[in-house]
């Protein structure tokens, strides 16, 4: 054989041993399951997307609830289903501005709800629209305009509302507050007394009061009101809160937030799950949900995973569900009701409980921070390839509140102030960039920050390169010494 054939031939050989190298190695996507608990937030959103009508979702006294299709709408977000019903959502929300933070369609004129307009402003800004003009609102200037100033003394940097006749104390609580927090930092610069007036409800012991008011009046903190009650729910809005000013710089929010994570973790049951205050001191998935959120958003992935358990305990499926099978996907208030719904279905009156419950609870199961919800990508039931620069689930979980008693009615629903009694956790909303003030975000939610890659190795192509290239060079030498 001829020197120009071997060589031909002995390159062609180690081209096409390189080609099977690479062809025949296994592909690079790996199949592999998603955590449970993101396959059971899924599942629950889904369900309640289909509760949704024309964007909203039903209260029981009105065919729409603007502060529970907040906490829908915060729900569906942090999973990723359903766009089309969010993106009809924020678009109902925002024509039914003044339905939610004002008694307009009362008959009652000039009335504001502080607690209402920070808990849209945070939806705008979730939802990825512009909160300076949501529904021709400019909702950020609205939320400054209600936050109390030096002369207010120790209630300075509380959310109030604002009312053109006297109506006595305000009803704003720790989660009006930390709405605040979150809408303005999401949506601009935030204010420090924003953010200190919160701090100023966490008791020495890590957990947070859920009013700032005692009888005879406001009290300066939480340690100054003797007997304070603390409660899971609000602890858990404000620790989300705390986080998300402390991205944004704030003095005080990280080490009152790590605080209020630790208190967390000692009112936990054996179980996993967590009950609130009052008349939620029983466990509920409405605390768990809201519970396991913060802590996951703290960095406590342990006890975080141990409440998302307890929740799909809670959770209707196909194989459990019985006379509720139909409802695979929801997640009940409590072991009760659950045991009613898988005996008799989920009844006409309930379905409002389940609704509330299922909103917030999923937020545990997908464990996205509020802060984060729509900045981060969702939490994925797909598989994901294999090194590849490709969406990761947030580090942190999320949520959103949404107070609930037995069946509590989250958010305002009609001339009642916005989330303030215990009974029932408003939720946040969707969480995304706004473009009155851009929030922070990351390589991974704005798509820049990296090429793309297929996740093989790319010297197995400069081999083959310079196989080929090296073949053609010594043909074309061979070629011309033997033509010459």
């Amino acid at each position: 054989m001829s020197l120009s054939r071997r060589l031909t031939t002995g390159l062609g050989m180690a081209t096409v041993t390189a080609l099977a190298a690479i062809t025949g190695a296994p592909p690079a996507v790996v199949a592999a399951p998603a955590p449970a608990h993101v396959t059971a937030a899924r599942d629950a959103a889904s369900w309640l997307a289909g509760e949704f009508t024309d964007g909203s979702l039903p209260g029981p006294f009105a065919p729409e609830d603007w502060g529970l299709t907040i906490d829908g709408l915060v729900a569906l977000s942090a999973t990723g289903v359903d766009a089309p019903t969010r993106q009809a959502a924020a678009a109902q929300l925002a024509r039914h501005v003044r339905s939610y933070n004002s008694y307009d369609d009362w008959g009652i004129e000039g009335f504001t709800d502080g607690g209402a307009t920070a808990k849209l402003l945070y939806a705008a800004a979730a939802a990825d629209a512009d909160p300076t003009d949501f529904g021709g609102y400019d909702l950020r200037a609205e939320t400054l305009s209600l936050i109390a100033t030096a002369d207010a003394g120790h209630q300075r940097g509380r959310i109030t509302s604002r009312t053109t006749a006297d109506s006595g104390p305000d009803a704003s609580n720790a989660f009006d507050q930390s709405f605040a927090v979150l809408g303005l930092a999401r949506s601009g610069d935030l204010p420090q007394d924003t953010v200190d007036f919160l701090i100023r409800q966490q008791c020495a012991a890590g957990g947070f009061r859920l009013y700032p008011d005692a009888a005879d009046g406001p009290s300066p903190s939480c340690d100054d009101q003797p007997g304070a009650t603390l409660d899971v729910d609000s602890t858990a809005m404000a620790v989300q809160a705390l986080l998300a000013a402390a991205e944004d710089g704030a003095t005080g929010a990280g080490d009152a937030a790590r605080k209020g994570a630790d208190w967390l973790v000692t009112q936990q049951h054996a179980d996993g799950s967590f009950g609130g205050s009052g008349p939620t001191t029983g466990a509920n998935s409405n605390s768990t949900g809201l519970a396991a959120q913060a802590l996951a958003a703290a960095g406590r992935d342990d006890e975080a995973a141990r409440a998302a358990k307890a929740l799909t305990a809670l959770q209707l499926t196909a194989g459990n569900g019985g006379a509720a099978s139909a409802d695979a996907g929801a997640i009940a208030y409590n072991t009760d009701g659950f045991t009613a719904a898988a005996a008799v279905g989920i009844t006409d009156t309930d379905r409002d409980q389940w609704r509330r419950a299922t909103a917030q609870a999923l937020l545990g199961l997908a464990q996205v921070p509020l802060g984060r919800i729509g900045l981060d990508p969702p939490p994925t039931s797909q598989p994901t390839p294999t090194g590849t620069a490709s969406p990761t689930a947030p580090s942190t979980p999320t949520a959103s509140p949404t107070r609930t008693t037995s069946p509590p009615p989250t958010g305002t629903a009609g001339p009642t102030p916005s989330v303030t009694s215990p009974p029932a956790t408003s939720a946040p909303t969707t969480a995304a960039p706004t473009t009155a003030a851009p929030p922070r975000t990351t390589p991974a939610a704005s798509g820049l920050g990296g090429l793309p890659t297929t996740g093989a190795a790319i010297g197995s192509y400069l081999l083959i390169a310079l196989l080929l290239i090296g073949g053609g060079v010594t043909l074309l030498v061979l070629g011309r010494r033997r033509a010459g």
